[in-house]
């Protein structure tokens, strides 16, 4: 039989996890993520960096879709991979909070991440054009606003870099 200390002991147990697990339930989760930075050159050198990769990447796919190396399925799945990263990168900078004096900086940047996800859309348009054999005309005025975002997107990051402190 068990002794009475014993039931009181576990009946003290049993109501602690109970208790902490109604905390856990009842207490808000809704904090707001914030990516902590301290040295905001660094940071953004590293975030150029991983643009440049991915702007490469995709660029070389995207020759090998007009040239017929690869299909438009195999390019639209590295399209949606390639858009997920630079999402997240775009996300990193939006929790990032920079000082005031970077903040023109990082927002140009920022929005030419955001050019560059709109050119990697764009060339998916293009790889689905292909795929469903798009006319020359739909082909060159998709071309046409894909080369126009890359320039966007190059012409903010360039901005970026000058308006570093």
């Amino acid at each position: 039989m068990a002794s009475k200390k014993g039931i009181i002991i576990t009946a003290i147990i049993l109501a602690g996890i109970t208790g902490a697990s109604f905390l856990l339930w009842v207490v808000p989760q809704d904090y707001e993520t914030t990516f902590v930075v301290t040295d905001y050159g660094d940071y953004l050198d590293e975030v150029k960096n991983i643009h440049e990769v991915l702007q490469e990447s995709i660029d070389i796919e995207f020759k090998n879709l007009k040239n017929g190396k690869i299909s438009p399925e195999e390019y639209i799945a590295i399209t949606e991979v390639t858009s997920s990263q630079v999402t997240a990168q775009i996300s990193e900078f939006i929790t990032s909070k920079p000082p005031e004096q970077w903040q023109s900086s990082y927002i140009n940047y920022m929005e030419g991440m955001k050019k560059f996800n709109s050119y990697i859309g764009e060339t998916k348009v293009l790889a689905k054009l292909i795929e469903n054999g798009g006319s020359e005309e739909e082909i060159s005025k998709v071309m046409e606003k894909i080369e126009l975002l890359k320039k966007e997107s190059l012409e903010l990051v360039k901005n970026s870099d000058e308006l570093r402190p």
